[in-house]
């Protein structure tokens, strides 16, 4: 479907769903200040235009057990356009990997991870390079502490309709 042109009522419904994906219509309404059936339209006519692509429920980890987050620099041994889709169809394929950015700078990927612990941070990294995708080098940081989480964009602030 094609690009909808939206305006400042659009940006903040996608605003108001992206912290809570279960508000009511009514709720949502209220606080984007238009009537139920109009907003209920225009949080349709944004699913189509894909705008809104999933609701999803967020898990706290800590409450199933423990884990760990590791961020691993990678860097490719070769730069070629099938060097580059050979990592990252592999790259996918591994549910431990819950990010991975194609970067600028001093290294080709940033990836984000979460494992049980250590050893099976080390069994995944092993398993990466036992795959032979062009793991040239990687360095890994585990997070000790994330005291910054956001899970919505800034979006009044990325497209100019804050007041």
């Amino acid at each position: 479907m094609a690009a909808i042109k939206l305006d400042r009522i659009d940006i903040n419904i996608l605003a108001q769903l992206q912290r809570n994906g279960r508000i009511t219509n009514i709720e949502l309404a209220k606080n984007v200040a238009l009537s139920p059936s109009p907003c209920l339209l225009r949080v349709k006519r944004l699913e189509e235009a894909g705008y809104i692509t999933s609701y999803n429920a967020r898990v706290d980890l800590s409450k199933l057990g423990e884990t760990i987050t590791v961020f691993t620099e990678v860097t490719l041994s070769n730069h070629h356009r099938e060097d580059f889709t050979k990592f990252e169809t592999s790259i996918r394929a591994i549910d431990e990997v819950i990010e991975c950015h194609l970067v600028s700078g001093g290294y080709d990927y940033l990836l984000k991870f979460v494992t049980r612990g250590v050893g099976h941070y080390q069994s995944v990294m092993e398993d990466i390079l036992d795959r032979n995708i062009g793991v040239a080098k990687f360095f890994s940081y585990i997070v000790i502490k994330s005291p910054i989480e956001k899970l919505h964009y800034p979006l009044a602030k990325l497209f100019n309709t804050e007041r």
